[in-house]
């Protein structure tokens, strides 16, 4: 099952739509306790806005969902932002709309467009967190290899969709990547060719590993 994505930092987007400004905050959150501490603080800056609308998607699955059209009409503001992140396939993130109302009625259809319309500006505006389930496999190298090694296994994990991990330095330095679980037969073997067959990688654990597109 391919993982759900989130968004890597907070963003903020603003439009203004029939003289109502619209301003759009996204942020990648962990739990409902992240997600009600932003809600908290941006209610706070903008304590005099006619609302703070917002929908949260939480979870590896993004099983976890919960929207507010905070006094607009039922339905025309937290659900369309909810189903903008859901289209996105994203999780492990809240998305807040603020309204200064501009003194024109936009109607049911239109406050679902803009909501719909801001929530959409916010979230093209973030950088994308894919998220894969990948393998770990360390390798200890000479202190004098290190460098060599290095830079064939960040070019290694870089044209096969992996990640690489910190170096840990001592006695000896010890590499780390993470990679498709079923290309640890293919690295082994090109791990053994770029290094004469002197070194060999210690497999660990499949776990989720965030990559920043």
């Amino acid at each position: 099952m391919e993982l759900l994505a989130t968004i890597a930092a907070p963003v903020e987007t603003e439009l203004v739509i029939k003289r109502s400004q619209f301003i759009g905050r996204a942020a990648p959150v962990t739990s409902n306790d992240d997600a009600d501490a932003v809600l908290a603080a941006i209610r706070k800056e903008h304590w005099n806005a006619n609302h703070n609308c917002s929908a949260r998607v939480l979870g590896i699955t993004g099983d976890s969902a919960r929207s507010s059209d905070d006094g607009e009409p039922s339905g025309t503001a937290g659900v369309p932002i909810l189903e903008v992140i859901r289209r996105r396939d994203l999780t492990d993130v809240i998305v807040i709309v603020t309204r200064y109302f501009g003194g024109i009625m936009l109607g049911a259809g239109g406050l679902i467009r803009a909501y719909s319309s801001a929530a959409s500006a916010v979230l093209d505006s973030a950088q994308l967190v894919q998220r894969r389930r990948l393998v770990s496999a360390a390798i200890v190298v000479p202190v004098a290899e290190a460098g060599r090694i290095e830079y064939w296994l960040r070019d290694w994990v870089a044209s096969n969709d992996g990640s690489l991990g910190p170096t840990q330095w001592g006695v000896e330095a010890q590499l780390e990547a993470f990679l498709d679980p079923a290309l640890k037969a293919r690295f082994a073997a090109d791990l053994a060719a770029i290094s004469g067959g002197t070194m060999t990688a210690q497999f660990g654990a499949e776990q989720i590993v965030d990559l920043v597109n």
